[in-house]
C-alpha cells in the first residue's frame, strides 16, 4: 500500500512534487532528444542544458514550501534532520571524488550527481533519525 500523508501539507506536498518530476522529465526528453537529433548550437545548447535543471530547482522550492507550511514539528524536525545529512552526504562524497579526480586521475563524473546523492543520503538518514526517537 502506499504511504498517504498524514498532514495537509504533506498531500499539498505530493500534489506539487509529482507534477514537477513530471515536467522534469518532459524537459530532460526535450533536452536529450534536441541534441541527439537536432544537433543544436549557440544560445539554444544553452537554453536545453538548463531546461532539466528547472524543475529540480523547483522540487528544492516545493520542500522549502513543505517545512513552512508543516503544522506538526516533529515531521518538520525530521524532515530539516534529514536535509543537513543529506547535505552532508553529498558534499563529503562530491568533495572526496573531486580530489580522486584532481589527484588520483579518476574519471570524472557531472556535477548532477551531488543532487542525486543529497536525496539518497536524505532518504537513507530518515529512518535512523526517527528511530532515534523512539
Amino acid at each position: 500500500m502506499l504511504c498517504y500523508p498524514a498532514t495537509k501539507a504533506g498531500r499539498r506536498y505530493t500534489y506539487r512534487l509529482a507534477p514537477t518530476m513530471a515536467v522534469y522529465l518532459l524537459f530532460l526528453f526535450i533536452a536529450q532528444w534536441s541534441f541527439h537529433h537536432l544537433h543544436p548550437t549557440g544560445l539554444i545548447v544553452y537554453v536545453l542544458a538548463v531546461l532539466p535543471a528547472l524543475p529540480l530547482i523547483g522540487s528544492l522550492v516545493v520542500v522549502g514550501l513543505y517545512i513552512a507550511e508543516e503544522s506538526d514539528e516533529f515531521e518538520r524536525s525530521v524532515l530539516i534532520q534529514s536535509m543537513l545529512w543529506g547535505f552532508g552526504g553529498a558534499l563529503a562524497i562530491s568533495t572526496i571524488w573531486s580530489f580522486l579526480e584532481d589527484f588520483a586521475q579518476a574519471p570524472h563524473i557531472s556535477a548532477f550527481y551531488v543532487y542525486v546523492l543529497f536525496w539518497i543520503f536524505m532518504a537513507i538518514s530518515q529512518p535512523f533519525i526517527r528511530r532515534r526517537y523512539q
